[in-house]
């Protein structure tokens, strides 16, 4: 049966792509969680791979939309944050983010110039 602690923290796991895992399957790299000073298992962090789509799901999530039923502006915020979060300096961050939100990279850099400059 899994700890208290492990439970706790599903849905948070989740949000982030991470996965808990118990004590006897703890690897190198591993975060140790410990209760009371006792290790009780370990969050085991994503790679970067669907990092990207994984910061467009909590956006839609906090936003309550879908990134198709966002307006013109709502995207513009999406890009706004996931320049924040460093979205963009990721190798083809632009096509990735235009084909995610169904836009053209063109439209991408004019939603990054635009937030940039009201910056």
């Amino acid at each position: 049966m899994a700890h208290p602690l492990l439970t706790a923290l599903v849905p948070l796991a989740a949000a982030l792509g991470a996965t808990l895992v118990e004590l006897d399957e703890i690897e190198p790299g591993d975060v140790v969680l410990e209760w009371e000073g006792c290790p009780v298992g370990g969050f085991r962090l994503p790679g970067l791979q669907g990092a990207l789509e994984r910061l467009v799901a909590n956006i839609e999530r906090e936003m309550g939309l879908s990134v198709q039923e966002m307006t013109r502006e709502q995207k513009q915020d999406v890009v706004h944050r996931l320049d924040e979060h460093g979205a963009f300096t990721l190798r083809r961050g632009v096509e990735d983010v235009a084909d995610l939100l169904g836009v053209s990279r063109f439209t991408v850099y004019n939603y990054l110039n635009a937030v940039r400059e009201q910056a």
